[in-house]
């Protein structure tokens, strides 16, 4: 039997969902501004789950998000706030490794908004030095092509901490990027980069599957993270979408996520978890049925 780590579940979509707030370009960031203690809460729920990682809610608190609105000076100060509640969940667990999640630039799903290589690695080296001395990895999430993955990985090297990956891929064609590109090209990008872990994410559970067929042949600790959307619809991939614009599933269950999950397992996987959408509930399911399995919850 596999030793897993389970991650945990969404974060921002659960914020959007407890907070019972309109959503907004801001997304998880005004969630957590508006309402304190609500991400300590959610990390809380999921350790009590059995999820062995907190993802920290700093995965769209990016300069490009946050200077349209004029908060941008607050930029160190709102991942310092994300990163205190992490670890508040953590100690009351007392249990857990603390993920530092970096998302995507320019917008999530959206490839053709990624800067050079080189500006992409200073921004993310800024925010890796940040986040290293309060997490024990590097989650780089939602990375949907060759070229963001270059610049971030760059990037995450500076917090000199284990980095895992997190590629988004084609909903219909799990072996693309959402770029279209081959996911086989990580093979070749990631050789001689620390890169701890490959791992897919925020794209349907039914694409995973061929995805990690690839990410399996790396050679490296492996695993996935879906989404609860429908698909990815045009109008989030407009400038300055919301949520709104994206439908969540009414037939993922805990019991079909947990299914979907213990198929990835079987296929070598052994980090998963759950991403937007997927939430407690999904997570406790999963852990048990890992647990009847004989796998252990690391």
């Amino acid at each position: 039997m596999a030793k897993i780590t389970l991650l945990d579940g969404g974060m921002g979509q659960e914020l959007i969902a407890r907070s019972g707030d309109a959503p907004t370009p801001l997304w998880a960031t005004r969630v957590m501004i508006d309402h304190p203690g609500l991400v300590r809460q959610i990390h809380a729920d999921y350790f009590a789950a059995g999820a062995s990682v907190a993802t920290t809610n700093t995965y769209a608190i990016l300069h490009d998000r946050l200077a349209g609105f004029g908060l941008d000076p607050l930029y160190h100060a709102l991942h310092l706030r994300a990163l205190a509640e992490a670890h508040e969940a953590r100690a009351e667990a007392g249990r857990g490794l603390i993920a530092g999640s970096m998302g995507p630039l320019g917008a999530s799903y959206r490839p053709d908004l990624t800067p050079p290589a080189e500006e992409a690695a200073a921004l993310y080296a800024e925010k890796a030095r940040l986040l290293a001395p309060y997490v024990d990895v590097i989650l780089l999430e939602t990375i949907s092509s060759l070229g963001l993955a270059g610049g971030a990985l760059k990037g995450a090297e500076a917090a000199g901490l284990p980095v895992w990956l997190a590629v988004s891929v084609d909903d219909r064609d799990g072996r693309l990027f959402r770029s279209g590109e081959p996911v086989e090209g990580l093979r070749a990008l990631i050789a001689g980069m620390p890169v701890a872990a490959v791992l897919v994410n925020c794209s349907v559970p039914e694409a995973m599957e061929a995805a990690l067929g690839v990410l399996g042949t790396i050679g490296l600790p492996f695993g996935a993270y879906a989404n609860g959307f429908t698909h990815i619809s045009g109008n989030f991939l407009k400038d300055a979408p919301t949520v709104k614009e994206l439908t969540h599933r009414t037939d993922l269950t805990p019991e079909k996520y947990t299914a979907f999950a213990m198929k990835w397992v079987e296929m070598g996987a052994t980090l998963v978890g759950g991403c937007c959408e997927v939430g407690p509930a999904h997570i406790r399911h999963l852990a048990g049925a890992l647990r009847a399995a004989g796998h252990e919850i690391l």
